[in-house]
């Protein structure tokens, strides 16, 4: 049994440059569609063809190539963090909120991998 409760949403978290331009291009080449842009906090989210699978765009001057990071959606991130560190489990600082939109809490795989937490604060989460 898990130590903690995802739904069945995944976000993969892609740096770039230019959120704007690398929406549209996900639009043309790949048929997503743009679900909103959160200028404020310097992310843009696209939906893929495939259910509860979102592309997220974080922007930064200098984005790693190749960096992908997996988002797992869960309803009590508090909680899910918890139990984790209590595995042993290694998270990169604080979990981060963006008021009415998000809580945020990265951690790594034993292989140093960045895995993300996030809790929709919404009230739109399925």
């Amino acid at each position: 049994m898990p130590l903690i409760s995802l739904d069945k949403t995944i976000t993969i978290a892609l740096s770039v440059k230019d959120r704007h331009a690398s929406a549209a291009w996900y639009e043309r080449m790949l048929g997503f569609e743009t679900l909103y842009h959160a200028d404020e906090a310097g992310w843009s989210e696209l939906q893929t063809n495939t259910a509860g699978v979102t592309i997220g765009l974080g922007e930064h001057t200098k984005p790693a190539p190749g960096n992908c990071v997996p988002v797992f959606g869960t309803a009590d991130l508090e909680a899910g963090r918890q139990a984790l560190e209590q595995a042993d489990v290694k998270f990169d600082g604080p979990t981060d909120v963006v008021e009415g939109m998000v809580k945020t809490a990265t951690f790594y795989d034993p292989d140093g991998n960045a895995l993300m937490l996030a809790q929709d604060l919404t009230g739109q989460a399925e």
